[in-house]
């Protein structure tokens, strides 16, 4: 398996995945998405604030997550003010459970630090939830955060 930067050629399979990983968790395709996923990406990665790494085995993309760069005002729990928000994270069925998910996590991890980012949050799916409280997320009413 190659772990690796996606970069804006992938976007229709970046695409195709995060509607699967949408279905999966129970949201029914009932609008067409593709053009705003499209959008979204184009905006976020040639604004640089969307950082997305994917797994392939076999020449396919079967594991990916993303971290997104938010500005906030600064606070005395985050000096900086910048958040990543955790996105995209998803696994084809047949390769979970092996920790692909967790290797994501730490790159993505990495890649905040570097970009001086104090704060990760997300939204967890029931399926994610475990994942995320072992890797050190921690709830609050809404989200998981992560400080590092």
């Amino acid at each position: 398996m190659i772990y690796r930067r996606a970069n804006i050629s992938e976007i229709k399979q970046l695409s195709e995945l995060r509607k699967k990983q949408l279905v999966d968790e129970g949201i029914e395709p009932t609008i067409d998405i593709d053009e705003e996923l499209s959008i979204f990406f184009h905006n976020k990665f040639n604004d640089g604030s969307l950082i997305q790494w994917v797994v392939e085995d076999n020449n396919e993309i079967i594991a990916t997550a993303a971290v997104v760069f938010y500005d906030f005002p600064p606070t005395y729990t985050n000096k900086s003010g910048k958040k990543g928000y955790v996105t995209n994270v998803y696994t084809k069925d047949n390769y979970r459970g092996g920790g692909i998910a967790t290797t994501l996590l730490n790159k993505l991890v990495e890649e905040a630090k570097m970009a001086g980012v104090a704060k990760l949050w997300l939204g967890a799916s029931k399926l994610g939830r475990p994942v995320y409280k072992r890797f050190g997320f921690k709830e609050n009413d809404s989200w998981l955060e992560l400080n590092l």
